[in-house]
C-alpha cells in the first residue's frame, strides 16, 4: 500500500514535518533539552554525495583489523551546515558528535538503507554501518506522542494510526495497535519497510573510543566452560548503548579470545567504573547467573576513592524510582523508593590523584575544596541499584573523586545544605509546587556523566558461598 492511495499528498507530509520540528525530548544525562531534527529531502548539503550502486553489506566493516584501528583514530570531519561530512563510522571519533536523532514515517515500500539515505543525505555505507551499529529502530505503527506533543502532531499522529489505514497494513494483521508500537532494531540493511512505518535513526551514536586503545586480552582474568571473566576497563560500556552495541566489552573480548560465539552480558557496571564482570558463553548460563544474582548467591566487593571520609558500618538511604540520572536519594523513608544498602568494610587515607593519573583518566575535580587527601573505602554491595554506591557517597557529603554528575551538586550542599530536598537541613516548603521547583534546582546542579573514569572499581566478585571467586588487578588510582 502507498499513501498516495489514501490521499495523502506532499503537502500534507511537508506539513507533517514541519510540526515534527518542534518535538522536543530530553537526552539522557544531559542537564538541559535538545532541538530534535526531523528529516526533509534536502536536509544536509553536500557537494558529492556518493550514490552510486553499491551493495549495504557490512562485511568489510567486520572484517577490520582492531588494533591498526586504534592507531588512525581521528577528530570528526569538518561540519557543513550544522552536520559534519558523513563517511563511515570507523575510524572511531575521539569524542562524540551532538545528538542528532531523526525520526521517519516510511511514505513508501523501500529497502531501509536505500530509505534512510535517500531521506537524510547519508551515504549508503554509514546508513549501512549505524544499522550494524544498532542505531536504526523501527515500529509498525507510530508510537504515541508525548505529552508535551502539539495538536497538529497528534492530529498527524491520529491520522497515521486511523482503522482505515491501519486495516490495510500488512504488518499490523493479527497485531493490537500497542504491539504494532514496540520499537525494534532493524538488523539488515536490505531489509524491506511498509509504507507508513516509523523509524527512529540515531546518526550521531554514543562511541567508545577507549575500546582501540585496550590490550583486551590482558584483561581477560579467566576463561571457564561456562563463562569468562573480564576486567572491565573505564570508559566503556559492557553490552553497549542503545544506539551502539558494537563498541562494548562483551564484543572486544568475543574477538580477543578468537570465540566463534558471542558472549553474552550477564550483569551491568557503570561505563566509568573498572573491575569484573562475569561473561557468558551461552544464553543458559546467563539465565543462571541471573538466577543467582535474583538468588542472592552472588558477592561484589567495590573500591571506593571518597573524596571525604565515610563511617564504617551499613549505609541505608532510599532511591527515587525514576529511570533517570542523577538518582535521588534520601536517608527518610518515601513511599514507592527503592532502598539502597550497602556496607563500608574500611576506609583508609590515601594521596589525592596526581595531575598525570587525572588528565590520564579524564578525572574532574569539580571544585572540591580539598584536594590533598582522599579516602580508599573497601565496599561490600548489598543491594544493586543504578548508581547506587555513587549516589550514597554523594548524600554523605563524600561524593566519589572524579564523579562529574555528582561531586558539583555536593559542593553545592556545602555551601548551602538547604538546597538538598532530601538532606539534613532540608527546607521547609510552604505548598508542592515550590517542593517540586526545590527538586528540580536540585537535580539541575548535578553535573554530566564522566567520560572515562571515575574512582570505582567492582574488586571482586563472587558466587556460590565463595566457590567461585575472582579479583581485579590494581585500581587506577595505585
Amino acid at each position: 500500500m502507498s499513501f498516495g492511495a489514501t490521499n495523502v499528498g506532499s503537502n500534507f507530509i511537508n506539513a507533517m514535518f514541519l510540526s515534527l520540528q518542534k518535538t522536543h525530548f530530553r537526552v539522557f544525562g544531559a542537564p538541559s533539552t535538545f532541538r530534535r531534527t526531523l528529516a526533509t529531502r534536502h536536509h544536509v548539503s553536500r557537494k558529492k554525495l556518493r550514490r552510486e550502486k553499491v551493495s549495504c553489506s557490512v562485511s568489510s566493516f567486520r572484517s577490520q583489523d582492531v588494533t591498526s584501528t586504534a592507531a588512525t583514530i581521528t577528530s570528526p570531519a569538518p561540519f557543513v551546515n550544522g552536520y559534519p561530512e558523513y563517511d563511515r563510522l570507523l575510524p572511531c571519533p575521539s569524542e562524540n558528535m551532538p545528538p542528532r536523532v531523526e525520526h521517519l514515517v516510511v511514505l513508501e515500500e523501500s529497502p531501509v538503507c536505500e530509505y534512510i539515505s535517500k531521506s537524510l543525505d547519508l551515504p549508503p555505507l554509514y546508513v549501512a554501518d549505524l544499522i550494524h551499529f544498532g542505531a536504526v529502530y523501527y515500529a509498525h505503527v507510530c508510537p504515541e506522542p508525548p505529552v508535551t506533543a502539539t495538536p497538529e502532531q497528534i492530529q498527524l499522529y491520529e491520522h497515521f494510526t486511523s482503522p482505515e489505514l491501519l486495516k490495510e497494513r500488512r504488518s499490523f494483521k493479527g497485531k493490537t495497535v500497542r504491539e504494532a508500537q514496540k520499537t525494534l532494531r532493524v538488523t539488515h540493511p536490505d531489509e524491506y519497510l511498509e509504507a507508513g512505518t516509523y523509524l527512529r535513526v540515531h546518526v550521531h551514536p554514543k562511541r567508545f573510543p577507549r575500546c582501540y586503545e585496550i590490550d583486551w586480552k590482558a584483561r581477560i582474568l579467566a576463561v571457564t566452560d561456562s563463562y569468562v571473566i573480564l576486567d572491565k576497563p573505564a570508559g566503556t560500556s559492557v553490552g553497549g548503548s542503545s544506539d551502539n552495541i558494537e563498541e562494548s566489552c562483551a564484543n572486544f573480548a568475543t574477538r580477543a579470545l578468537g570465540l566463534t560465539s558471542p558472549l553474552f552480558t550477564t550483569h551491568q557496571i557503570d561505563n566509568c567504573t573498572e573491575g569484573c564482570v562475569v561473561l557468558a558463553k551461552s544464553k543458559e548460563y546467563c539465565s543462571t547467573f541471573h538466577k543467582k544474582i535474583r538468588d542472592k548467591l552472588v558477592k561484589k566487593l567495590y573500591l571506593a576513592l571518597a573524596a571525604a571520609p565515610v563511617p564504617r558500618g551499613i549505609l541505608t538511604h532510599y532511591m527515587r524510582p525514576a529511570n533517570l540520572a542523577p538518582r535521588l536519594i534520601s536517608e527518610e523513608r518515601i513511599d514507592r523508593w527503592l532502598l539502597c544498602q550497602l556496607e563500608v568494610l574500611n576506609c583508609k587515607e590515601v594521596p589525592w590523584p596526581n595531575s598525570y593519573i587525572r588528565d590520564k583518566y579524564g578525572i574532574e575535580d569539580c571544585e572540591w575544596p580539598v584536594k590533598n587527601t582522599a579516602y580508599e573505602c573497601t565496599v561490600n554491595l548489598l543491594t544493586g541499584r543504578t548508581h547506587q554506591i555513587r549516589a550514597q557517597f554523594a548524600a554523605c557529603g563524600a561524593p566519589i573523586v572524579g564523579d562529574s554528575m555528582y561531586l558539583p551538586a555536593s559542593v553545592a550542599e556545602i555551601v548551602t545544605p538547604e538546597v538538598n530536598p532530601y538532606g539534613k537541613y532540608k527546607g521547609v516548603y510552604s505548598s508542592e509546587d515550590e517542593k517540586r521547583i526545590a527538586i528540580d534546582n536540585w537535580v539541575a546542579l548535578h553535573g554530566k556523566e564522566p567520560t572515562v573514569s571515575i574512582g570505582l572499581q567492582a574488586c571482586q566478585i563472587s558466587w556460590d558461598n565463595g566457590e567461585h571467586m575472582y579479583k581485579a588487578g590494581s585500581p587506577w588510582w595505585r
